[in-house]
């Protein structure tokens, strides 16, 4: 590219984007600090890779955090001109670039660095380069790959398309490392609300212990340490979600709030970020909305395909077949505002069964089908009709919970001849540790027999299981398995 015709507006939103080249400070921060900030800076740093991901649903704090380590590098006495911080939404001249990545980076490093990349690292310092929301971007993975391999930079780069990052990082082998950060974990709300301070339950040294069964026994009595603050949470936790900006304007009315959810995220998601990439042109936003109101209603449950494309028919009235479907669904899972929670596969007992759907936060539910459903059991004692509904959210929350743990595998294991259904498995190195919520207060011998076959059946190696309810008081005598309610459970990370 020739430096001396890049775009003179591109260059003026740049240097905008980069208060902190002419000294000037940049727009006031939120203070608070989300768990990811601190392993995230800590790979941006000293990392094994020179690239570290964060991705994570809209609306997060993927952004925030990236902001917040920029201001604790110039605090630490990084030189101004040696961060260069891109957020490509905010750019709409990029798209006039060929390689958008290459080009900018080559243009900060003449006119802002004065020097090279790698005259900066002889010189024993370091430039760090940041690129928000990168999957906007056409073939950014081999541009970043080839600014890596070349130059020494340490670059961070966020988005909220799991598949863009997979993508990137098959790419970028060896050069990119992952975090994922989801909504805010209870002990983040019980901080950002100010009802007191819980202290991180699951260290960041593996998840080997996740085998042991002193730790969920653990898990259990730690959440009876902190039962008060964590009730009161839970409480705001089942009101309003888990979505950041639901907490800072905890004053909002829930009207208000679920308005600003819906624009900020569904329909961002549906009527923008379907739209990019080579299939955008392709997707039919009004299947997407459909195919999001339909997992909104049926959340943490596996409805079949027929059942899934007689409804979307009857709603749109025009032929749908189960591909489509099911590519919109995909999508959404993309988008990390879905999980789909696949079978368990064994001994070559290959079923045709669907996936379980999981909401990234029943907060979004709410606001798109404009229905509460508490999760509290004080309010469900109110409301006994929403038991139902009450108990598949929780699935739901359960199981998006814990297939953000990257790295394990997490299945659900439908009904077979013989053997009962088992809500989630999940799968630590060659064991298994199954996972029953019942959110009830009272338990019988029937709510844990798929947990006992599943235990007692050898192949399987799962020596003990755990049973998530709504409250404390419910009592398992079997010592195989451990009993916890899910606001304890929940307080794992």
């Amino acid at each position: 590219m020739n430096m001396n015709k890049f775009d003179p507006i591109l260059e003026k939103n740049l240097r905008n984007a980069n208060p902190w080249w002419q000294s000037t400070a940049p727009p006031p921060i939120f203070p608070f600090k989300r768990w990811a900030f601190a392993p995230t800076i800590k790979r941006l740093k000293s990392g094994m890779t020179p690239v570290v991901a964060l991705r994570g649903p809209r609306q997060v704090g993927k952004s925030t955090i990236a902001q917040q380590i920029i201001q604790q590098l110039l605090m630490s006495g990084v030189p101004n001109n040696h961060i260069l911080h891109i957020l490509f939404e905010d750019l709409p001249h990029f798209t006039a670039l060929q390689q958008p990545i290459l080009d900018i980076s080559y243009w900060f490093e003449q006119d802002i660095l004065g020097k090279t990349f790698n005259t900066v690292a002889y010189e024993g310092q370091k430039v760090y380069l940041f690129f928000d929301e990168l999957q906007n971007i056409p073939h950014w993975a081999p541009q970043l790959k080839y600014l890596v391999d070349l130059n020494a930079v340490r670059v961070m780069i966020t988005g909220s398309s799991a598949l863009q990052i997979e993508i990137g990082q098959d790419s970028l082998a060896g050069r990119l490392s992952t975090i994922e950060m989801g909504t805010l974990f209870l002990r983040e709300i019980a901080a950002l609300r100010g009802f007191g301070d819980i202290p991180s339950f699951l260290q960041n040294n593996g998840f080997s212990q996740l085998k042991q069964q002193d730790f969920w026994q653990e898990l259990r009595y730690f959440g009876l340490q902190h039962q008060k603050i964590r009730q009161t949470t839970f409480a705001a936790f089942s009101e309003r979600g888990a979505y950041p900006i639901a907490h800072l304007y905890a004053e909002t009315p829930w009207e208000e709030m679920a308005d600003q959810l819906n624009e900020t995220i569904i329909r961002r998601v549906i009527q923008h970020d379907s739209q990019m990439g080579e299939k955008g042109q392709h997707r039919d936003k009004q299947l997407l909305e459909e195919v999001f109101r339909l997992s909104c209603r049926y959340i943490g449950q596996t409805p079949q395909k027929t059942f899934f494309i007689d409804e979307i028919k009857r709603i749109l009235n025009a032929p749908i077949d189960w591909q489509k479907t099911l590519n919109s669904l995909n999508f959404l899972a993309s988008t990390l505002l879905l999980r789909l929670i696949e079978p368990l596969e064994l001994r070559l007992k290959r079923r045709r069964s669907t996936a379980k759907l999981c909401l990234c936060d029943h907060a979004l539910r709410a606001s798109w089908l404009q229905e509460i459903v508490p999760l509290t059991e004080t309010e469900l004692s109110l409301y006994p009709h929403l038991s139902v509904l009450a108990g598949h959210i929780a699935e739901s929350v359960v199981g998006y919970f814990i297939s953000s743990l990257l790295n394990l595998d997490v299945a659900h294991f439908p009904e077979r001849c013989n053997e009962s259904e088992v809500d989630f498995i999940l799968t630590v190195g060659y064991q298994r540790i199954p996972i029953e919520v019942k959110y009830r207060k009272k338990i019988d011998f029937s709510d844990i027999q798929g947990l006992l076959r599943f235990i007692e059946c050898p192949v399987y190696n799962a020596p003990f299981g755990l049973l998530i309810t709504q409250t404390e008081s419910v009592a398992i005598n079997d010592p195989r398995i451990v009993q916890m309610p899910l606001s304890s459970f929940l307080l794992m990370r």
